[in-house]
């Protein structure tokens, strides 16, 4: 091993980082592999005429990448070959829902096969979201976060305090925040976000026309959701009708055997209510689009298909924008637009 190690001394790179490049350098050709022994520090240090300390602080950043590992009374030793020259991402996900899905696959599709990035779920739980990021912060190059989290109450919050220190320790040309951000964010890094107060404020402005031929607007917010909303969406609601002097209300989800009324308008967030809605609007014989309307949060090809109009940011750009940040390593703060469809369902 010690032929293929190449330390210059006139290089302005400190030599615990040649050490490290040499390594991985040696283990994308192959020349070093699985669990392969490494010599010890102190036969690295005399090999190379290096201080002990300079060699000791290359191997820890080694092993805190788990590129090699230690054993006891044995040495060092390879521990990782897979993807070790490829840019290595974090993508953590809040939860795993169609919409999450296509912002991660239109990131997958754009940033190329120069990368490997490993999806987690952290379901809005603030332990096992610091549990993920403490595991694996010296893992990846690029962290990627949809910061959605809950309170014991289940309201939601875009980031808990523990949060926020836990991503300020992350290199700001490595932090990557998709989809929200609260208006007081104080987190370095790229930002990737939707406005959710106004967005849905001005999607409905967009529509005021149509809006106005319904007697009652209805928002669908599920306040006790396993997966919160941010109550953004709440504020932009109620501003828009109380702006427009529009008659509204707002309730937890759709109830089974509700009281339909000709003239209502209903705007739903959750799949289920959606569904459930559609269902109880036909066995009541009304006519969607024009007795009873109905706006949905959030564009599927389904209802595209079932003619629903939408208010929903474009996820296509949210996913290709986190992809460039990484390709021409830049920063960057970027509202995603925001989309009014009208369809026969309005």
């Amino acid at each position: 091993m010690m032929k293929l190690i190449k330390i210059d001394e006139n290089s302005r790179v400190p030599k615990y980082q040649q050490i490290i490049d040499s390594i991985i350098y040696n283990i994308s050709l192959g020349n070093l592999t699985m669990d392969q022994k490494i010599p010890s520090i102190n036969m690295f240090s005399e090999e190379f005429y290096l201080s002990r300390d300079t060699v000791e602080k290359a191997y820890s950043i080694l092993k805190e990448r788990n590129i090699i590992t230690s054993i006891r009374g044995k040495g060092f030793y390879i521990s990782r070959t897979k993807l070790i020259s490829k840019v290595n991402i974090l993508f953590l996900v809040n939860k795993l829902s169609s919409y999450k899905l296509r912002i991660y696959n239109h990131f997958i599709n754009s940033i190329g096969g120069n990368s490997h990035t490993d999806l987690h779920i952290y379901h809005c739980d603030e332990t096992l979201f610091l549990n993920l990021l403490d595991k694996n912060k010296s893992a990846y190059d690029y962290f990627i976060v949809m910061p959605h989290f809950k309170t014991e109450n289940l309201t939601h919050v875009s980031f808990t305090d523990k949060v926020l220190k836990a991503l300020k320790k992350i290199p700001e040309d490595k932090l990557i925040l998709l989809d929200n951000i609260k208006p007081d964010y104080k987190v370095k890094g790229s930002v990737i976000y939707q406005d959710f107060e106004n967005d849905i404020y001005s999607a409905l402005v967009e529509g005021l026309t149509k809006i106005k031929k319904y007697k009652k607007v209805i928002l669908v917010y599920p306040d006790k959701s396993v997966y919160p909303y941010p109550r953004r969406i709440l504020h932009g609601f109620k501003k828009f009708c109380i702006e427009y002097k529009l008659d509204f209300e707002i309730m937890n989800e759709i109830y089974d055997d509700m009281i339909l009324k000709k003239g209502d308008l209903f705007i739903t967030i959750e799949e289920v209510d959606l569904v459930n809605l559609v269902k109880q609007v036909r066995e009541n014989e009304y006519s969607i689009g024009k007795e009873i309307g109905i706006i949905s949060y959030n564009e599927t090809p389904l209802k595209d298909l079932l003619g629903i109009t939408v208010m929903s940011t474009d996820f296509k750009i949210m996913g290709e924008s986190a992809a460039n940040i990484i390709l021409n390593k830049k920063q960057e703060k970027k509202k995603v637009p925001f989309n009014f469809i009208i369809r026969n369902s309005l």
